[in-house]
């Protein structure tokens, strides 16, 4: 009786924990690429084309990382 163990059983997230998380995704993506992308943009002069490439590559990294985790 001793040796019994519970079984390993990770807890299922709810729909807000999912919700949240994606939220955390996404906002992260967007400002951690966007923001390297404006100090490119002010290193080399260019004229907001830092910021919106790197605003696009944050949002696709996100929706990567919410595909990524979601899926079995």
């Amino acid at each position: 009786m001793a040796d019994m163990e519970p079984p390993d059983r990770k807890p299922q997230p709810d729909g807000s924990d999912m919700g949240w998380r994606a939220l955390g995704y996404l906002l992260s993506g967007l400002i951690f690429w966007g923001g390297l992308g404006y100090l490119v943009d002010l290193w080399l002069g260019l004229p907001k084309v830092g910021l919106l490439v790197g605003m696009l590559v944050g949002a696709a990294a996100g929706i990567y990382l919410l595909i990524k985790q979601m899926s079995p």
